[in-house]
């Protein structure tokens, strides 16, 4: 195929070979299967913000470091300056978290390279060797459900130990490997303990797992991961040896108007986002 204008300064550079095919369009950038020597991998190609249906909320961006205070001043102004400066830090946010995770075990796409906003990975596979599916396009036995359910219940377990909140975890951006789910998509992930919006984002990720199993097994739906995970982090105690119940009694207490507010935007921007996706898969 021909080679799209983004990727041409890495086959210049000699950090791929060949474009193969474009893999997918996603809401935040297009993804090319290329090939490195003998090894087939792909490359994220970031879209401009102006081109993504994935805003850059506040919410996500709350306390992420950047290079120096002169960047941070023109990031507050909104300067010309300053958006690149927001969108280059973004962007690295996924490869900084990619890394970190890797590092820390989670089942992510291995990172190779990020040069000039093309973001180089490896490529999940399928066990015929093809890219492999997202989990919103497979469906599953309860046996499968409950079995593909834990192991990402222990991944997000995983990841908070880590340090980080995917922010945006669902069916729409986990792959279906030969040996199990992979979790993509990490840009708006957010720092656990910096980010105050962190507890919310992990109990809508955890949520969206339990809705999407829940179809194939009903019985996912009673249990309640997400805040038995955030009170033994909260407390100190979680650990990725941790042996989860599922269950959590809730204490009452005075109702937190704001925040049930907060979380019924959420709902509606997801299921806008989930019908946008569909759309676009369709």
């Amino acid at each position: 195929m021909k080679t799209p204008k983004r990727l041409q300064s890495l086959l210049d550079e000699g950090l791929i070979d060949a474009v193969v095919r474009q893999l997918m369009s996603g809401k935040e950038a297009l993804v090319y299967v290329v090939r490195c020597g003998e090894d087939t991998r792909c490359a994220k190609v970031y879209k401009e913000a102006t081109q993504r249906s994935f805003r850059q909320a506040v919410d996500y961006t709350e306390n992420r470091k950047v290079k120096n205070t002169r960047q941070a001043r023109a990031m507050a102004k909104g300067s010309r300056f300053g958006r690149q400066a927001q969108e280059d830090a973004w962007q690295n946010a996924e490869v900084d978290a990619l890394y970190r995770l890797a590092a820390a075990g989670v089942r992510v796409p291995k990172p190779y390279n990020f040069f000039e906003g093309v973001l180089l990975m490896e490529l999940v596979t399928d066990e015929a060797g093809d890219a492999a599916p997202r989990l919103n396009d497979v469906k599953f036995t309860p046996e499968q459900a409950h079995a593909h359910h834990a192991s990402l219940i222990k991944e997000v377990v995983r990841m908070l130990c880590a340090g980080v909140v995917h922010g945006d975890l669902s069916e729409f951006n986990i792959l279906l490997a030969e040996d199990g789910p992979v979790i993509i998509d990490l840009p708006q992930a957010v720092d656990a303990a910096g980010n105050n919006h962190a507890q919310r984002m992990l109990l809508r990720d955890v949520e969206n797992l339990r809705n999407f199993f829940g179809q194939f097994a009903p019985d996912l739906l009673r249990s309640d991961f997400g805040h038995e995970i955030w009170a033994l982090y909260q407390r100190g105690a979680l650990s990725t040896e941790t042996q989860l119940t599922g269950r959590f009694v809730h204490k009452a207490g005075t109702v937190d108007l704001r925040g049930v507010l907060r979380e019924i935007d959420d709902a509606r921007d997801e299921d806008a986002a989930r019908r946008l996706r569909m759309q676009q898969g369709s």
